[in-house]
């Protein structure tokens, strides 16, 4: 800081008194108007100043942070103050590290374009740079700052960064330990010793993460404590870092104590609220067991949940465990602050830029004047990620007194509409062209609409369909859709056209109901096969249908195209026979089964389990295309899309055998989903499909019952145009005969 006070310095040497100040200017303001100038002031224009006084100004200007200079002149009683500003920084930039990382200039760098240059950011953004670095576990970072004065007066900053080296742990030992296998820590660590072949996925690289170091001491603890042993000490670990090829032995000391059983476990409620008995019911801690800190965890967030039902939004349950270090028990004791009752005020919402406010408002549980409920506001939060709408959403909770409280709804809305032009292609139907506009909420009101023109070697579909989930904002749900469709089944084509409409009716925030009526006329095709004399056959007369479908499903997963908790059930029944000539009843019965793993293994890893049954009864006439087929992705992978089915033998079918259909079929797929590339929304998935279809109904059949496996690894990515899932699926001990399909894609499907 330069302070020039020239004149006025000789001026107040001259003579030792004050002296009026007539008028006051400023020359060179930017980023203060003079209005405000004026009232930082300590003084004001006919006031007597000295030199202290105009020592004070200069010092509350300069604190502003905008000025590089300030210094004043004193003539006649017109007190100026001059102003240097700092420049501008107009171009940030990263090099050498996270050159392209948006998420890193937000979090780490924190120098914005048009802030003003100060030395002081630019030090402390290094520091945060060289911090981040070394949380990966890399040290003797280096970062040094360059600038460049721009023609327009403005700077460019740009970070200079060389990372330094990884450290990787080539040994790591414990000591102390007795009653647990060492091995097994490794569940719960991050820093772990390097194994060979440690690039491999599933092995250990050894990368040191200095951020959870001092964690994993924490997380052994927390291991000890769900086998009992609640007086295990792990102290921090031991690191000798070799800095000529930057590798390190670790060590831990460890005192693992007794292992505790729980000899009593007991809930004390500071004001009675609820019967104990029914809290004691929730509990998986029983007298006997081994204390496991998980269930103990589990167990007070099953009495929080409980409490705050009833509208104790500030609930509190403090843990406390007597031990008894002489028997080797522990008496476990939850004591229960249930606070007072409390309601909601107001709910806020924010983030929504195109869905409609009611759509949001219409899926909360909690509303203004509602009294609060734990189960209510975590139902609220699975319903937003169940519509779809959007990327993620949160609910907090905003303390206002002890008995009123808001709720502030943040939403972080995801395309959900999309134009296609163009085409791909798939393993089974060839080259696929595309024109089609979709939008699973148009104009944000909730609405889905379609219309979709789509032609390949084996599809084509024309189809409009339109939607509503919540007519006039009720529990009554809409729908119509018309098409034509062409798909090629390998052994011969169905041409259809057709429309359905139906309503539906949400009965509890879980469970659904839909009542639907479709009619379609439906003939065969052969021209792309060998058939020429099977147009007359019972199996292939073209047919109308006409039916009914009644539905009933399950739904209380927490996001529509990624869950990561609930599962979904769902059974339908189609009658077909109502006036037309197919005559059959169909029922199709699915579950879904989602598990987040995070918590037990630090990452956003998902397990999902699905089956499917699917049955028709002969009521009259089963049209060959209405039976049941299995293959390809939604049943059994690894095989080509409606391949696997009954046959029979055909001398006019290509391969002398014709594939007929089943009457039930039933598959069932294990799923684990890795996140691969995070920021690029794209996780990996591998899995392992089992299913059979058979057939006792049709006569002459060489096969009645086909029973494969397949399993594979895949990519699912939240792509621009919607969710796109690309298998590459090898079959489990194929069969002569057996159409085999190594690489599949959809889009627009669940996870």
């Amino acid at each position: 800081m330069k302070i020039f006070l020239s004149t006025l310095l000789v001026l107040f040497s001259v003579n030792l008194y004050a002296q009026i100040v007539k008028q006051i200017n400023f020359d060179g303001l930017v980023h203060i108007s003079e209005p405000v100038a004026l009232r930082m002031l300590p003084f004001e224009k006919g006031d007597n100043i000295n030199v202290e006084n105009v020592d004070k100004a200069i010092k509350i200007y300069f604190n502003q942070g905008y000025f590089n200079d300030i210094w004043t002149k004193f003539n006649d009683g017109v007190l100026t103050f001059y102003f240097k500003e700092k420049a501008i920084i107009s171009q940030v930039a990263l090099k050498g590290w996270k050159e392209d990382d948006k998420d890193i200039m937000d979090s780490v760098v924190q120098i914005k374009k048009g802030t003003l240059y100060d030395e002081e950011k630019l030090e402390a953004a290094k520091k945060r740079i060289i911090e981040a670095i070394s949380q990966k576990g890399k040290i003797d970072s280096v970062v040094e700052i360059e600038t460049k004065h721009l023609k327009n007066g403005s700077i460019k900053v740009t970070f200079v960064v060389n990372p330094g080296e990884e450290i990787t742990i080539t040994k790591l030992q414990y000591s102390g330990v007795k009653g647990l296998d060492p091995s097994d820590f490794n569940s719960v660590i991050a820093n772990k010793q390097h194994q060979w072949m440690g690039w491999f996925w599933g092995r250990n690289d050894g990368k040191m993460s200095l951020r959870d170091l001092e964690y994993d001491n924490l997380r052994i603890r927390d291991y000890y404590m769900q086998y009992g042993y609640l007086d295990a000490k792990v102290n921090p670990p031991f690191v000798r870092v070799n800095f000529d090829n930057y590798t390190a032995n670790m060590s831990y000391q460890i005192s693992e104590g007794n292992s505790y059983k729980i000899s009593k476990v007991s809930i004390y409620q500071t004001k009675h609220v609820i019967a104990e008995k029914k809290l004691t019911a929730l509990l998986s801690m029983k007298v006997g067991d081994t204390f496991n800190i998980k269930k103990f965890r589990a167990d007070s967030q099953k009495i929080k949940t409980a409490i705050g039902d009833l509208s104790y939004a500030f609930v509190q349950v403090v843990p406390d465990l007597k031990k008894n270090k002489k028997n080797k028990t522990v008496n476990v004791i939850f004591k229960v602050m249930p606070g007072d009752k409390v309601k909601i005020r107001n709910v806020l919402i924010s983030g929504n830029t195109r869905t409609l406010d009611r759509l949001v408002r219409r899926e909360l549980y909690l509303g203004p004047g509602d009294m609060f409920s734990l189960t209510d506001l975590k139902d609220s939060r699975n319903a937003l990620g169940r519509l779809g709408f959007f990327e993620s959403n949160t609910i907090e909770e905003k303390r206002i007194d002890q008995h009123t409280m808001d709720l502030i709804v943040k939403v972080k809305e995801t395309p959900t509409g999309n134009i296609q032009l163009g085409g791909g292609y798939g393993s089974y139907g060839g080259l696929l062209l595309s024109v089609g506009v979709n939008d699973r909420n148009i104009w944000g009101s909730g609405i889905n609409v379609g219309v979709k023109a789509e032609k390949s070697q084996t599809t084509q579909n024309y189809s409009f369909n339109i939607s509503n989930p919540r007519l006039n904002d009720s529990d009554f749900s809409g729908n119509f859709s018309i098409y034509h469709s062409v798909y090629d089944y390998n052994d011969y084509t169905v041409l259809s056209d057709g429309f359905t409409v139906g309503t539906g009716h949400r009965f509890s925030r879980h469970i659904s109901g839909y009542l639907g009526y479709g009619y379609s006329g439906n003939s065969y095709d052969f021209s792309n096969t060998l058939d020429t004399n099977l147009t007359d056959t019972y199996y292939f007369e073209n047919y109308t249908k006409s039916s009914v479908t009644m539905s009933v499903s399950w739904d209380n997963t927490d996001d529509y195209y990624l869950p990561r908790e609930g599962f979904v059930l769902s059974q339908s029944f189609e009658k077909a026979g109502l006036g037309a000539q197919a005559d059959f009843l169909k029922s199709r019965t699915k579950f879904a089964k989602y598990y987040g793993l995070k918590d037990l293994v630090g990452f956003d890893a998902i397990f999902r389990y699905k089956a499917r049954y699917n049955a028709i009864i002969n009521n009259g006439y089963i049209p060959l295309a209405e039976k049941f087929y299995m293959g390809g992705i939604g049943s059994v992978r690894g095989y080509e899309s409606y391949s696997l089915s009954p046959t029979i033998k055909d001398a006019n079918a290509a391969d002398g055998i014709r594939r007929v259909g089943g009457t039930q079929t039933f598959s069932n797929n294990l799923e684990l989903s890795f996140p691969l590339l995070p920021k690029a929304k794209m996780r990996l998935v591998t899995y392992l499909d089992w299913g059979f279809i058979s057939d006792n109904m049709t006569p002459n059949l060489l096969t009645n019952s086909i029973a494969r496996a397949g399993y594979g690894t895949g990519l699912e990515w939240f792509s621009p145009v919607g969710p796109i899932q690309l298998m590459f699926s090898n079959p489990i001990n194929p069969q002569s005969g057996d159409k085999v399909a190594h690489f599949e894609f959809t889009m627009g499907q669940r996870f």
